[in-house]
């Protein structure tokens, strides 16, 4: 495979996305905006301004969760603008993965990213102290089972498959199933060479092995060619008591 077949990434870049991005990769149309009236965890959130969004919108209930939280605004807010910079290039070296009509063209693609790290910060800044955005490393997370009536994991788990193991991929979407009393939601679903996750079968194996349900439905957004389907779990009404008993696996 190529240089230019893949997008080539030493990190996990801190890259977010809006609201916007949100209702749409997640396909939380008009019909499930009530989710949005319960607890929603964004997870791992980065930089993305759904939590923010959300909350001005009048949805007081959306946490946001990262392994970067806690460190100074400033110091995200240059991490953020690094990593977009980055980004700026690599997308330039491989446009033929991306379709580009949700944004019309490659200058609104980068709006939209620095939208949602301006948004972020701002927020972030504000809510120092707050409990909006909690620090957290998946496979473990700080709350309590079924604290979220809907869990949302964008642009981490799948999309860099080639360096997390099935094992962490299984860890962390138990995990996000415990803390959820709803669904989990997970897009996409393609490693950063635009090709479908190789191990998926495997993971939701041991998935559905411990009782969570598992299916992979549409979704209308797509900017990774081929980024159409999403993740989605449930509990199957698990008791507290059985949620409890899959602690050894976490």
């Amino acid at each position: 495979m190529g240089a230019r077949d893949r997008m080539e990434l030493d990190n996990v870049a801190f890259i977010g996305r809006t609201y916007e991005e949100y209702m749409d990769m997640f396909d939380l149309g008009e019909n499930e905006r009530a989710f949005l009236d319960g607890p929603v965890l964004d997870c791992p959130a980065g930089p993305s301004s759904f939590a923010a969004e959300a909350c001005a919108k009048g949805f007081n209930k959306v946490k946001a969760c990262d392994m970067i939280y806690g460190l100074p605004a400033d110091e995200l807010e240059a991490t953020g603008n690094r990593d977009l910079a980055l980004i700026s290039g690599k997308l330039t070296e491989t446009a033929h993965l991306f379709r580009w009509d949700y944004y019309g063209d490659f200058s609104r693609h980068m709006q939209y990213r620095a939208a949602a790290l301006y948004r972020f910060i701002a927020d972030y800044r504000a809510e120092a102290g707050g409990g909006r955005y909690v620090h957290a490393r998946l496979p473990r997370l700080p709350f309590s089972d079924g604290s979220f009536a809907l869990v949302l994991s964008s642009h981490l788990l799948f999309l860099y498959g080639d360096r997390l193991t099935p094992g962490f991929h299984a860890e962390s979407l138990r995990e996000m199933a415990r803390v959820s009393s709803g669904e989990v939601r997970v897009y996409p679903l393609l490693g950063l060479d635009a090709r479908p996750y190789p191990h998926m079968d495997e993971v939701l194996g041991l998935l559905r092995r411990d009782g969570i349900i598992a299916e992979i439905r549409p979704t209308p957004f797509e900017f990774f060619k081929g980024a159409t389907r999403m993740l989605a779990l449930r509990t199957g009404g698990l008791k507290g008591e059985v949620r409890r008993d899959l602690s050894h696996l976490f």
